[in-house]
């Protein structure tokens, strides 16, 4: 550990390059060759080993690893800087250079220390073995763990290449409110908080659905929200109470197109990220090319069960049909209910897909259209893949006296112990009453598409700083002097160039 004392760290550093961009221009040359050029590095010293009078050190920086030359006879301060500890920031001024074994290199003529790392640093051979020290320490994490950071690089190019596609057909992103009045947007149980000043609960949004909807009531076509969404919820590998989402509204469209623009996207992203539209999921493969599979959700039920449910069934005979599939069912179940409970319980995680479910009952659809042929259902859509939703849209529910009547629907199943279902909201009834065209509405769970595009199984691994239980930090804790780094055995001596 260096024994520079804090007021000689600079308030700024200038690189002149990084690591990435040295190999770019330097890889080719030959086996100890000295360029003359001379470049400005900075990151974390990752690995150290001294021979002699001679000290090697591997810099990672953004864009990936160099390898810091010093020899004691160019190198000033040579014994302070054999003494840094691995997670030191440094800064180094040198030529670059490759060994005679090969390894470029940048030469430490010139060096300062930039911060200290006062806890023992994991190095790349150990790494972090234990899951909840990754998720907890993520600024560690993203150092030792290269699969970790390449997930992060991956989700912020993909949520990137999804903003230009749909500026690309004419969608204007948009903000709404976090801090809602009403619940509402999806089924779900919120979270509450108090404002002081207006002495009134507030609920953390469930979905920005009402808000966006309220916009193409305002005139704006084609909007868009990529934004945090909050439910109180259980965890998972497939939840995180606070999670990313994507809603989009299109005036004049519907669940069809709904669904092409899901395929499209879908595929358009697997090809920027992958040169394919074929991914591998847990060891599997599954092609995201247009046009998915379509079938509704009753079609599925008896594909899997050898039953045809309706929705016109005897409800005794629904809920014995429900019960002997391992549904567990409540006494305000009605038919609609019933069905949908029946197809999470036995086809969803078997469903491999991309495939559209359709045709949800109307019963758990409160602000999806009705199906302009089969009564009693909506034109609604869930996008599973790899056994999970990733997607849901509507033909979105226009009619503001059917809309009334869902809502009050809703309300009497929350008193009836539903925590998930929507209260009335006025203002939207309002807003509808000045017309809402025909419009498709879309969500798409970001956290979800981005497991399926980096192949990782748990929602924990996409997400930088997931929730997690509280965690007690005892004093002991506070930071000391870290142990001397754990190094290699060390190889033979490199001659120097």
């Amino acid at each position: 550990m260096s024994n520079q004392e804090p007021d000689r760290v600079p308030y700024r550093f200038e690189p002149t390059a990084n690591s990435a961009e040295i190999r770019l221009d330097f890889d080719s040359i030959e086996d100890g060759t000295e360029t003359g050029k001379q470049v400005t590095v900075a990151g974390r010293l990752m690995l150290r080993r001294v021979q002699g009078k001679l000290a090697f050190g591997t810099l990672q920086d953004s864009g990936g690893r160099i390898q810091l030359f010093a020899p004691a006879k160019v190198t000033p301060d040579f014994e302070r800087f054999c003494e840094l500890s691995l997670g030191d920031w440094i800064g180094v001024t040198g030529e670059v250079m490759k060994t005679r074994k090969g390894e470029l290199s940048v030469k430490v003529e010139q060096w300062l220390l930039l911060a200290e790392a006062r806890r023992p640093f994991p190095d790349k051979f150990h790494g972090i073995s234990d899951p909840d020290t990754r998720y907890r320490q993520r600024y560690l994490d993203l150092w030792v763990t290269p699969e970790s950071r390449e997930v992060f690089l991956l989700r912020s190019r993909v949520m990137s290449s999804i903003r230009r596609w749909l500026a690309e057909r004419g969608f204007m992103e948009v903000e709404t409110p976090i801090f809602h009045p009403i619940p509402g947007g999806a089924a779900a149980r919120p979270f509450t908080t108090h404002h002081n000043a207006l002495d009134q609960e507030l609920f953390l949004r469930i979905a920005p659905e009402l808000y966006l909807k309220r916009l193409v009531v305002g005139g704006f076509e084609r909007v868009f929200e990529i934004g945090r969404v909050f439910r109180n919820e259980g965890i998972s590998t497939r939840h995180n109470p606070e999670f990313t989402m994507l809603e989009l509204y299109q005036a004049y469209a519907d669940y069809n197109d709904m669904m092409a623009l899901v395929e499209e996207l879908v595929a358009h992203l697997a090809v920027e990220i992958h040169g394919t539209t074929t991914l591998t999921f847990d060891g599997r493969e599954m092609d995201v090319a247009p046009p998915w599979r379509r079938a509704s959700m009753i079609e599925l039920i008896e594909e899997r069960t050898g039953v045809r449910v309706g929705l016109t069934m005897a409800h005794d005979e629904l809920r014995r049909i429900a019960v002997d599939h391992g549904v567990e069912v409540r006494d305000y179940y009605g038919p609609g209910k019933l069905i949908l409970e029946l197809y999470e319980k036995t086809v969803e995680a078997d469903l491999w897909g991309p495939i559209f479910v359709t045709d949800y009952p109307k019963e758990v659809s409160p602000l999806a259209r009705d199906h302009r042929e089969v009564p009693g259902l909506t034109e609604r859509f869930e996008a599973v893949m790899a056994g999970r939703e990733v997607a849901n849209a509507f033909s979105e529910l226009i009619d503001p006296g059917d809309q009334r009547d869902r809502f009050e629907d809703q309300a009497e199943q929350l008193d009836h112990g539903d925590d998930e279902a929507m209260p009335v909201d006025e203002d939207y009834l309002r807003a509808m009453d000045y017309g809402l065209p025909p419009t498709g509405g879309l969500g798409i769970g970001i956290d979800r598409l981005i497991m399926l595009l980096a192949d990782v199984q748990a929602i924990r691994d996409v997400v930088l700083f997931p929730t997690l239980r509280p965690e007690r930090l005892e004093p002991s804790d506070q930071p000391g002097p870290p142990e001397p780094p754990a190094e290699p055995p060390a190889p033979p001596a490199e001659p120097t160039a």
